[in-house]
């Protein structure tokens, strides 16, 4: 458990511009992670209390969800005040305490800047929609009605509805694409990028070593506010907004997706290189994603890593279907870096949305960890959790309200840490916390899993540990991404180092033959099949095959 602490410091003066490649980052939900007044929600005191445990996993970094002062309309994703912190999570003094504490243990701090759209209170648009005339009257996307009354165009909001907002002061609409207390920032206005390079250069000047950019792709809509086009009842899908949703039934070309887009990419990716800081961007898109994430990490002036949603779907990856997502990344972003993730705060726990047995989540978690790419992992991933059942009672996501019960929303992946099983709140607060801890969830904590070395957190430690072990994997060259049967393979390359790996992506025995050569089992801890003298391997149900080989160097 505590090799990782041993890493070193993160030296605040040195600037490695290369530290997000490969990464393993730890995802935190701050107002479930960790309470430590008993007000029920966590805070940021509550991070610096758990980051040695976090330290334990052997994380690189640690992304940290909204805490900035906000409504809590979208629990900190409506945000009224970049540069603070809101006082339920905590003060900028409380903020410095996470830097200097994550550094110290070897961590880096990203943060989660959500550019796209503002809270309705936010200063700037109170003061943009008190006229048509006022210094920040175009920094929000502002249109009058068709002759009739309605809506410039067919656009639909994410959370359900049209996507515009009827304005009495100015007697127009604003364009929302989330909720309507989410009006969305002009970024065809110049003083709109200005404003939030601004607030990037704040958080960089306090130390964070970079950002997850939230609805990255949503920053630009088109000038000329046409209609998007319907899209084919066959090619809807549920990755990005739950079946239920009508927004499925267009397709976002003018909405979001935009090209204008990457002027302001650019300018931020300047704002951030002499701090040698890293972003990732979320992408939220159901027909294009991994398009759009080749297109903003292509190159050295954009951004560093992009997440799409093809592994965060609801259907359980199947070999065929693996092959499918890393040969479409290798032709649109080959060029590029993606970062995987199964689960995050936005969907339910992986664990319970592909059904998986114990074996299975200990063959996913290294499958991760051996893509090309860089890996998140969210809060109690590491702890198998499924998702928590939270009646309607007690619900607290507007997306979930909205659409319930065909959609429950997101509060059962957001249900506090569990820490330890002494009492109904598992250790994560005194008070009575904002949402029910799982039941379920109580057998599953830190400390119960702590004392049994068959638990699948050490095998996450076992497997992050691996990775790092092995530069090949963090940052090597791959083979393609083949199936056989049910079983997928491919190898990765770095500095003369060759490492072979096979996944049996089923509950179904399978046999696979070793590329020819000079091949060595590892990852033997991780449950790794060995090959027969014939250099046959025989791979239980969800067993992984790991080998490596010295090859000339090229």
């Amino acid at each position: 458990m505590n090799s990782a602490l041993a890493k070193a410091p993160v030296a605040l003066g040195a600037i490695d511009k290369d530290w997000w490649r490969g990464a393993v980052i730890y995802q935190i939900y701050p107002r479930s992670y960790q309470d430590s007044n008993g007000d029920g929600i966590g805070d940021l005191a509550g991070i610096v209390k758990r980051l040695p445990y976090i330290a334990s996993l052997g994380v690189d970094a640690i992304w940290i969800s909204p805490f900035f002062t906000s409504p809590m309309k979208d629990f900190g994703y409506d945000v009224s005040d970049y540069c603070d912190v809101d006082p339920m999570f905590g003060t900028l003094a409380d903020f410095d305490a996470v830097m200097e504490t994550a550094h110290n243990l070897g961590i880096r701090v990203l943060i989660d800047l959500v550019l796209s759209h503002t809270a309705e209170v936010h200063p700037w648009f109170v003061e943009s929609r008190a006229n048509k005339t006022n210094d920040k009257a175009d920094w929000y996307v502002w249109s009058d009605p068709k002759p009739d009354g309605t809506p410039p165009n067919n656009w639909l909001s994410i959370f359900g509805g049209s996507a515009w907002q009827w304005d009495t002061r100015r007697e127009q609409y604003y364009l929302h694409n989330f909720l309507v207390a989410q009006p969305d920032l002009n970024f065809h206005c110049p003083a709109v990028h200005d404003a939030l390079l601004d607030v990037a250069r704040f958080w960089l000047g306090r130390g964070v070593d970079g950002f997850r950019l939230d609805t990255i792709n949503f920053y630009t809509h088109d000038k000329e506010l046409r209609d998007n086009p319907a899209l084919p009842k066959e090619r809807r899908n549920a990755d990005t907004a739950p079946a239920v949703n009508p927004y499925n039934h267009q397709e976002h070309i003018y909405s979001k997706n935009r090209p204008e887009n990457l002027d302001f990419l650019r300018k931020l990716r300047a704002v951030m290189e002499p701090f040698g800081a890293a972003a990732v961007g979320e992408v939220g898109d159901a027909q294009k994603g991994l398009e759009i994430l080749g297109e903003y990490t292509k190159g050295d002036d954009l951004m560093q890593m992009c997440y799409a949603f093809e592994f965060l779907s609801p259907e359980q990856p199947t070999a065929t279907r693996i092959v499918e997502v890393m040969d479409h990344v290798d032709r649109v972003a080959a060029d590029g870096w993606a970062c995987w993730a199964f689960s995050n705060h936005d969907v339910v726990r992986h664990a319970s949305r592909w059904n998986l047995s114990g074996p299975a989540q200990r063959m996913f978690a290294s499958l991760i960890m051996c893509l090309r790419g860089s890996v998140c992992i969210y809060q109690g991933e590491e702890l198998g959790l499924p998702e928590a059942d939270v009646g309607f009672e007690d619900l607290q996501d507007p997306y979930g309200i909205q659409f319930w019960p065909e959609f429950k929303g997101r509060d059962g992946c957001r249900t506090p840490m569990v820490w330890e099983n002494s009492n109904q709140n598992g250790g994560f607060s005194e008070g009575q916390p904002w949402l029910p801890v799982s039941s379920a969830h109580l057998a599953m904590s830190v400390a119960e899993q702590e004392r049994d070395s068959d638990a699948l957190i050490h095998h996450y430690r076992r497997a992050i540990g691996f990775r790092q072990a092995n530069p090949a994997l963090s940052v090597g060259k791959h083979t393609a991404v083949t199936a056989t049967g049910n079983v997928i393979h491919f190898t990765r390359l770095h500095d003369g180092t060759e490492i072979f790996c096979a996944f049996n992506v089923s509950d179904t025995a399978c046999q696979i033959a070793m590329p020819e050569g000079d091949w060595t089992q590892i990852g033997a801890d991780l449950g790794s099949a060995k090959a027969d003298a014939d250099g046959q391997v025989k791979l239980g149900p969800w067993q992984t095959c790991l080998a490596s080989r010295r090859v000339s160097a090229t």
